[in-house]
Order: C-alpha cells, then sequence, then structure tokens
C-alpha cells in the first residue's frame, strides 16, 4: 500500500486546495480542534500524510509509511519519520497526545496500532481520532468508490463510531467526548460555515473522538 500512496501523494495534496476539498478539510479541521482547547506541541500524528491536519493543528511530528507524502509534510514544517503506526519508534509514555485523523481505516492491525499509541502516552494522555462513519451518507459513498476500485477508498475499512469506540476501549482507552461534522451530502454545496455537534448521532459525516489513557492494559 505504500506505493499507492507514494503515487498519489501530490495528487492527494493538491485535491485540499480545490473548492471541495477545502470545504471538507475546513470542516474536519475545526471539528477536531472543537475537542483539545489546549496546546499540541508534545502531540504526534500518526499516518501524518501530507501533514495538513498536523500543520493546521500545530502539531510538530508526525510518522507515515509513506516517504512521499512525507516530503510534503516536511516542506510544511513537520517533523517527519517513515514508520507504520503497529509499532511505533517512540519509548513508553513519552508523548502528551496523538491525532489519527481518518487513519484508522487504513491501517492493516488497528487494535494493535491503538495499543501501540497507548503505549507511548503520558498517563492521562489523549487520543484524538478523525473518521468517517461507515454507516454516514459520506461512509456508503466512500465505501461505493471502493467497490468501484477507488485507488485510495479501495484500501479502507470503515467502520461505525460504536465500534471504534469499542476498539480503543478494549486498548485501554475511555472515551472523553465527541463532535460531528460534514452534515451535507456528497455533490451538495457545502455549508458556508461548518456546522459541528457535540453527539455521535445525527447525520455526521465525519466525527472526531477524544479519549483518555487510562490506568492498566485491558487484556
Amino acid at each position: 500500500m505504500r506505493q499507492v500512496f507514494d503515487s498519489i501523494a501530490d495528487a492527494y495534496d493538491r485535491w485540499y486546495d480545490t473548492r471541495e476539498g477545502a470545504a471538507i478539510f475546513r470542516a474536519e479541521r475545526d471539528c477536531l480542534v472543537s475537542l483539545h482547547k489546549g496546546p499540541f506541541d508534545s502531540w504526534l500524528e500518526v499516518a501524518v500524510g501530507t501533514g495538513r491536519f498536523a500543520c493546521a493543528l500545530g502539531i510538530p511530528m508526525g510518522i507515515d509509511f509513506s516517504p512521499k507524502m512525507l516530503e510534503i509534510a516536511a516542506s510544511r514544517g513537520i517533523s517527519s519519520i517513515v514508520g507504520n503506526a503497529e509499532q511505533l519508534p517512540f519509548g513508553e509514555a513519552c508523548l502528551d497526545g496523538i491525532l489519527m485523523a481518518l487513519t484508522l481505516c487504513f491501517v492493516s492491525d488497528a487494535p494493535q496500532a491503538l495499543l501501540e499509541c497507548r503505549r507511548v502516552l503520558r498517563p492521562g494522555g489523549r487520543l484524538l481520532l478523525g473518521m468517517v462513519p461507515a454507516d454516514s451518507v459520506w461512509g456508503r459513498a466512500y465505501e461505493e468508490k471502493a467497490a468501484k476500485g477507488h485507488p485510495v477508498y479501495a484500501h479502507a475499512k470503515f467502520s461505525t463510531a460504536a465500534e471504534t469506540t469499542e476498539l480503543a476501549q478494549r486498548a485501554g482507552f475511555a472515551l472523553c467526548d465527541t463532535a460531528g461534522t460534514l452534515f451535507w451530502k456528497p455533490g451538495q454545496t457545502a455549508e458556508s460555515e461548518p456546522k459541528i455537534t457535540f453527539s455521535r448521532g445525527g447525520d455526521a459525516g465525519f466525527l472526531g473522538l477524544l479519549f483518555r489513557k487510562e490506568g492498566e492494559n485491558r487484556p
């Protein structure tokens, strides 16, 4: 899959500058920021991609398996590390927080990735997940694209908010807060001001889930 993301890195990044991409990114960024008011200076973004979210949130470090993606992230001032979510090259309890924005659906072993996140977080550290729920209009649209061989979504496995929350809880995280956005449908004109609600319900096409590291690993 690394070769896939290397090959599309430039086109992927340019999409964020399109009218549609900019509107979606703005909504997702604001949703994530609404869940964590504090600084992001001792955070890591796992699967940082081209660094759009890390740069916007002020996260200084990112890890990704795509060197080409990381070249673009580095141009945005992100300290970039080649690696994967299932084996983070950090010691135990060394980070205040981790962002995984649209990441878990592409990870080969999501439970292991979440355990790794927990390992490197300090006691009480935060895990901020951004996801497209499988049972949302956007999730179903992306799954239809995947079925037709879309170069990115064909590699994704979308989950519901409940499934993702359960995975995180099994890894030793407690859910603190939830926010949702993307209340327009694919192909529709985006809202001039992104609507954000603090709930897992409704028709949100993007959810932010904020978790706290609990005291002990769970089996």
